[in-house]
């Protein structure tokens, strides 16, 4: 997928508004400026953003529930703000995203107040064996720990209806068939959009 085409499918994908366009823009001139100061991605995906993160990360919509303002979406290891920013700024879900190292809790703080989402997202800025558990709609994670560490440390957050979204590139079968029968029956996988090779584990409970 070409930039070209990653924007083409985000706007007939979501119906973007210009003002939401605009900050999605904001979001990727902000990432490019910091990644002056610290490593928020790798320098040979800069210039794939759009197909490579934003639209990496929009494609996960399609198999969440339907959005409201009172559905809560965590996010886990967010780290350049993918996904969690790009949910935050296409969908009205309530964005909580936990990220531990301080130079990036600082960063997405200034997306969050410079793109305009500050009334339903925010960041936690702690590891997440200290979070204090809350019941929560879905359950990201980008590229956060493998899956079966990913699901002993999250499952507290998760109830019977929560949607589980984990990209997991080309490793997604193999780490399907890593866990045990019972949570094997909770995930399917999800190609890529981005990446032929790639997948997503999509589950449920």
């Amino acid at each position: 997928m070409t930039e070209e085409e990653a924007q083409a499918w985000l706007r007939a994908e979501y119906d973007v508004s210009r003002e939401t366009w605009q900050r999605l823009e904001t979001f990727g001139a902000l990432l490019r400026d910091e990644m002056q100061r610290q490593n928020l991605i790798s320098k040979s995906s800069a210039d794939s953003l759009w197909s490579r993160h934003i639209v990496d990360s929009a494609q996960l919509l399609r198999y969440a529930p339907k959005p409201a303002s009172e559905k809560i979406w965590l996010d886990l290891g967010t780290g350049a703000g993918f996904p969690g920013i790009v949910i935050a700024i296409l969908a009205p879900y309530r964005v909580r995203m936990v990220e531990s190292r301080k130079r990036r809790v600082e960063f997405l703080n200034d997306v969050i107040v410079k793109t305009g989402i500050a009334d339903h997202a925010s960041v936690i800025g702690d590891r997440l064996e200290n979070v204090e558990s809350f019941p929560v709609d879905v359950i990201s994670a980008r590229a956060f720990a493998p899956l079966e560490r990913l699901i002993a440390l999250s499952h507290r957050f998760s109830t019977k209806n929560t949607v589980w979204l984990l990209p997991k590139g080309k490793n997604a079968v193999r780490e399907l068939k890593g866990l045990s029968p019972k949570r094997q029956k909770m995930f399917h996988v999800e190609h890529s959009l981005t990446d032929p090779d790639a997948g997503i584990l999509v589950g449920k409970g």
